[in-house]
């Protein structure tokens, strides 16, 4: 045992490094009644802390428009204005048909709550799908834009601009395994930080475009090639579809919008009312902020393109090949404010925030959505449960884990991560609104109240709108984004719904499978029980084993060996005369030297003369301390347990021998 010591110590350091490690990370488990109530938000802090996903985008959705029309040359970049416009006037059109599901909805549904309930379990799982593919997205496309945006203060981190992204994943994902707080003022401050200075860029912008003063952007100077495909500028169908295919990528502005219809429940009293106003207050600041940042990336002329050193040149030159195209906000604080400067510095770093807080904000929505898709039985039921510090941790890390994979497989790009995006939205958006003109439709059936009907009516017809365009956008988006990347987005969602059906389907024949339809039968006690005690060497364990097994007082009790090499069988049985063991012992044959083979057809024989008969197959087991010593014991066993599972009639009992190594995880389990 004295060697053994050591060996104790090791086990027990390397287990208490990787403890404080995780507590270091994550922090000390909670108490189940340390459960955080709901807390209820007044709006001065719920507009802020529902907005952050919906105000980020305008942090890049109008670099997304001004890069398209760019294709089409410096002329086709005039059109921005309008296509900011148009996506303004949805926007608005979906923030109050999202005041109508507030309404209908006060509890808080959210997308898939509404699609089930009014449209089905087909259509709810849909939405769903299309939801979380939509956080992946959002955390993926938020991230990689804040690295960009960081990448304007600190020119020299280009290059690591992908490890940055992925770095701040990681913090996000262990910020949220810690739990917390998710609203109040720590969280709302980077909001109003972000509002303040776009705000403030905005007005500065105008006033000094008024007074004749405003200088032009950095990148006013270089010259656009137009693409190929669009020589003749925007004239004809190619020029039409490229302003739709602009119009589809400036509706990123739109992602977000939804979130204060499903978090009702969380705003102070009136809580409908609240929530309404909140996503009004949204509506109008975004499209404020989206209007003021076009309208100045135009006076300013600032030119973003999609491939810069090929479509970008300065004085009929290419450009330089380490240049750094720096995003519209970012070149809008440097005309305005000047590079270097407190206001400049201040305007980048909130929108990099603003970006981070929308990422947060995403693990928020996705493990609880996850949560409730578990418990309705669409997905694992490990996402429904919290873990030691009170948050779904399987699916933040889950979240984490995807958008990580998109970072690395796209390379940070935003422009190619958001032709993947938004079209989940539109899924959600269109799904939603034919569900609340269903809900609108049986409500007007069951009332008759004139002034109720009145106002559903105006529900169902501000919803209908909402629809048509919705749904309009949808095929936009369809077809103008589809071979640039939106096919991954659908496939990824068709996966997901099929997986969700296939797991549903599982749970519910299971269910019904399980389900006591006769008690009696299943109450009856076997015949007889019949006991094997399988035998390797005449060791400890082994007589442990058959010690348990006498003192279950089966009606029959044999040992079973294997004879895989003949000179260890003749000792084993040279060992059981010995030492007397009362037990009769069966050598089975094993002409290819395989152990399981044999046990599993014996086992199998012994059922098929008995079948009304219980089998119970005793196992020793070794109990160890490390990753490699499980490696290097109990495989066979293992194998020997999952073939009997499948033999009806048939128990496995685990007879648990603990070795010296397995000590220190006894005595690490004993001080929790």
């Amino acid at each position: 045992m004295g060697s053994a010591a050591p060996k104790r110590a090791n086990v027990w350091a390397v287990l208490t490094f990787l403890e404080a490690a995780k507590r270091v990370m994550v922090g000390k488990p909670f108490r189940s009644d340390r459960m955080l109530r709901q807390q209820s938000l007044p709006k001065w802090i719920a507009v802020p802390t529902f907005s952050a996903n919906a105000f980020s985008s305008v942090a890049y959705a109008p670099d997304e428009i001004l890069l398209t029309l760019a294709l089409a040359g410096v002329a086709a970049v005039a059109v921005s204005p309008w296509v900011g416009l148009a996506v303004i006037v949805i926007l608005l059109v979906v923030i109050a048909s999202y005041r109508q599901a507030v309404r209908a909805y006060p509890s808080g549904g959210g997308d898939y709550e509404i699609a089930s309930k009014n449209l089905g379990a087909h259509a709810g799982t849909t939405v769903a799908s299309a939801l979380m593919v939509d956080y992946v997205l959002t955390v993926a496309v938020s991230v990689s834009a804040a690295a960009q945006y960081l990448v304007a203060i600190a020119p020299g981190a280009a290059p690591a601009r992908t490890s940055v992204a992925v770095a701040a994943v990681v913090v996000l994902v262990l910020v949220n395994l810690r739990g917390g707080s998710r609203g109040g003022p720590v969280m709302a401050a980077p909001t109003y930080l972000f509002m303040l200075a776009v705000f403030g860029l905005c007005l500065t912008g105008i006033l000094q475009e008024s007074a004749g003063i405003l200088e032009q952007a950095p990148s006013a100077g270089f010259e656009i090639i137009p693409d190929s495909a669009f020589d003749a500028g925007l004239v004809g169908l190619a020029g039409g579809l490229l302003v739709l295919r602009a119009f589809s990528a400036g509706a990123a502005a739109l992602t977000g919008i939804e979130v204060p219809s499903s978090k009702v429940p969380s705003f102070a009293p009136p809580r409908s009312r609240n929530a309404a106003a909140t996503l009004l207050i949204l509506g109008l600041v975004s499209a404020a902020m989206m209007a003021g940042v076009i309208y100045l990336a135009n006076a300013a002329k600032v030119h973003v393109v999609q491939d810069p050193l090929a479509q970008l040149r300065s004085n009929g030159e290419p450009i330089a090949a380490d240049y750094i195209q720096d995003p519209v906000l970012s070149q809008l604080a440097e005309t305005i404010f000047g590079a270097g400067t407190v206001p400049f510095f201040l305007t980048v770093a909130a929108t990099a925030l603003i970006l981070l807080m929308a990422g947060h904000a995403a693990f928020t929505g996705f493990p609880v959505l996850a949560s409730i898709l578990a418990t309705d039985g669409y997905l694992p039921r490990q996402l429904r449960t919290k873990g030691d510090r009170l948050t779904f941790s399987n699916g933040i890390v889950a979240l984490g884990l995807g958008a990580i994979l998109l970072i690395l497989v796209f390379g940070s790009d935003v422009t190619a991560l958001v032709q993947l995006y938004i079209i989940g939205v539109f899924v959600s958006f269109t799904t939603t609104q034919l569900a609340l003109i269903r809900h609108w439709s049986r409500e007007l059936r069951s009332s008759a109240d004139r002034s109720e009907r009145w106002r559903m009516a105006k529900s169902r017809a501000i919803n209908t709108v909402g629809f048509v365009l919705t749904a309009a956008v949808l095929l936009v988006v369809f077809v103008t984004k589809f071979e640039f990347g939106a096919w991954i987005a659908v496939m990824a969602m068709m996966i997901l719904f099929v997986i969700m059906r296939v797991i549903k389907g599982h749970y519910d024949a299971v269910a019904t499978e399980l389900a006591v339809d006769d008690p009696i039968k299943l109450r009856a006690l076997p015949s007889r029980v019949h006991a094997v005690v399988l035998v390797s060497h005449v060791r400890k364990p082994v007589l442990r084993a058959l010690a348990f097994a006498r003192a279950s007082r089966p009606s029959t009790l044999d040992a079973v060996t294997v004879d895989v090499d003949p000179e260890q069988t003749r000792r084993t049985l040279q060992d059981w005369d010995r030492f007397e063991v009362p037990v009769p012992i069966t050598v089975l044959a094993s002409p290819y030297r395989d152990t399981i083979a044999p046990i599993i057809k014996y086992i199998t024989e012994l059922r098929r003369d008995s079948p009304r008969d219980l089998i119970v197959v005793y196992i020793p087991e070794y109990v160890v301390g490390t990753w490699w010593e499980q490696l290097v014991h109990n495989q066979t066993a293992l194998r020997i347990k999952s073939r009997l599972h499948f033999v009806p009639g048939v128990m496995v009992a685990s007879v648990p021998w603990q070795l010296a190594s397995s000590e220190a995880v006894r005595r690490n389990e004993n001080l929790r």
